[in-house]
């Protein structure tokens, strides 16, 4: 083995308080690293002079306590199902509910019907009848998609046919044109 002709330096050996020495400068810069965080990142900066915040989200109109227009003698009126949407491009979003009589027996007739609640307001309110319960229609695959109600009605070819046992069905879509919600001309009514 061939010799350094230069002499062995002192601080080229480790003793045990360089590692303490090293232990702790490390843990100092940890600490301090901790401490300083970048402020919470955007994904879009204001404009210059201008102060920008997101608006805030509008909950949709709840079904609870609303009085929908149906008559359910001595029981109560049963929300079945409910899907919210912006169906007339306001920004704020409505609720469809889909309603019948809580029936002991039989399939009652569903009602589906468009609240709204107007900025400031306390309560929800029925601003549309899609369906009336009058027309005895029980409401499937029901959807609110891209500003348009749709589901599918089954009903009956006569009053003779028994509540539980619609021979009809119907694909039905409402959507808002003009001020009112306008219903796709139906498909043909198939039996079932």
């Amino acid at each position: 083995m061939q010799h350094s002709a230069v002499p062995e330096l002192a601080h080229t050996h480790t003793r045990p308080i360089h590692w303490v020495a090293t232990a702790t400068a490390v843990a100092g810069v940890i600490a301090f690293s901790s401490a300083l965080q970048p402020g919470s990142a955007t994904a879009a900066q204001p404009a210059a002079g201008q102060a920008r915040s997101a608006p805030a989200a509008v909950a949709p109109p709840a079904t609870t306590g609303v009085a929908f227009p149906i008559a359910c003698g001595p029981v109560k009126a049963v929300v079945a199902k409910k899907a919210a949407g912006d169906l007339d491009g306001d920004g704020r979003p409505e609720t469809v509910a889909v309603v019948h009589c809580d029936a002991s027996m039989g399939t009652p007739p569903d009602g589906v019907y468009v609240l709204t609640q107007a900025q400031g307001a306390k309560e929800p309110r029925v601003v549309a009848t899609l369906v009336d319960p009058k027309d005895r229609y029980t409401v499937t695959d029901f959807a609110v998609r891209a500003g348009a109600v749709t589901a599918t009605l089954l009903g009956y070819s006569s009053p003779d046919v028994p509540n539980c046992c619609p021979d009809l069905e119907d694909g039905a879509k409402w959507q808002w044109k003009n001020g009112a919600f306008v219903r796709s001309a139906p498909a043909q009514a198939r039996s079932i």
